[in-house]
């Protein structure tokens, strides 16, 4: 009887709408999480019963020299990347919000539209305009600056930075949105206060704009943080699952990709998806709390 009087109470209506919500993140969310942590401590290659381990995978995760490297590839990857991010988000954001600009919408889906374009078909198109055939090394001889082709992903360090730029280049119009968003938002007595008062457009962005929109960079950097730590798509096209040449395109994600799908090792593929979370959270930690100084300050 209490069960029938609570479905037909109108106030408890409610539970109806959120209850498909909660089962499908306790199907699809919370119970892969948990898994993939007790799986974590289990040696499994997919197909025989799974081995308890305890924390043997945690421990070689510490000494896996090729998820040490991983992690430096990854945060120098994506460092590069947001700096030029939050920059031009920031400067273009500022300039579209000024009223002399024209067509400023219109520039605003222009830089957004990459952002629409999926990670692998701009690291294969990237890919096949850095290939040794490829269109700029056909440039680079009909300009006469090379004798040669040459196989720009071989080399590293280039490797490394075309990632950087495809991240820099699909994203940044996310931000100039979010900043342009944040910049409208300031009171226009303020900059018009400024402007009166003889303040330049750099010292009106220097010295208003920037701590108004304080929270805002914060929000977007925390969200390039995570975004960055788990680049997959273009370190594997570009690098392929090895992270050619020499792991140096290896991302953290790419690693336990690697691990878990072409070793077959389930279990410690599972606690490198764990380290990556650990990564994470204290990335975001670390930036929040140097923010909350800053203000302090």
């Amino acid at each position: 009887m209490k069960k029938i009087r609570f479905f037909r109470n109108p106030h408890n209506k409610g539970y109806f709408f959120i209850i498909p919500y909660f089962a499908l993140f306790l199907l699809f969310g919370l119970y892969p999480i948990l898994y993939t942590l007790r799986l974590s401590f289990h040696s499994w290659d997919g197909i025989r019963d799974p081995v308890f381990v305890g924390i043997a995978n945690y421990r070689r995760l510490l000494s896996d020299s090729v998820f040490l490297l991983a992690i430096r590839n990854t945060i120098w990857i994506s460092i590069v990347a947001i700096v030029f991010q939050m920059i031009f988000g920031v400067g273009l954001a500022f300039l579209l919000s000024q009223r002399k600009i024209r067509f400023g919408k219109g520039f605003k889906t222009i830089f957004y539209f990459p952002n629409l374009v999926t990670p692998i078909t701009l690291a294969a198109i990237f890919s096949l305009l850095f290939a040794r055939q490829g269109g700029f090394n056909q440039l680079l001889l009909s300009w006469g600056l090379l004798d040669a082709p040459v196989d720009w992903a071989l080399n590293a360090t280039f490797a490394q930075m075309i990632i950087s730029f495809i991240l820099w280049f699909q994203f940044f119009g996310f931000y100039v949105i979010i900043f342009t968003a944040g910049i409208s938002a300031i009171p226009n007595d303020i900059l018009e206060a400024a402007e009166i008062d003889g303040a330049s457009r750099m010292k009106i962005l220097w010295m208003i704009v920037l701590p108004l929109i304080k929270p805002i960079i914060t929000y977007a950097s925390i969200i390039a943080i995570v975004g960055g730590m788990q680049i997959f798509d273009l370190n594997f096209v570009i690098g392929g699952p090895m992270g050619n040449p020499n792991y140096r395109t290896m991302s953290v994600v790419l690693h336990m990709y690697t691990t878990t799908f072409r070793n077959h090792n389930l279990g410690y593929g599972a606690t490198i998806s764990y380290g990556i979370f650990v990564l994470i959270i204290v990335f975001s930690v670390i930036y929040l709390r140097m923010t909350v100084k800053r203000r302090e300050g």
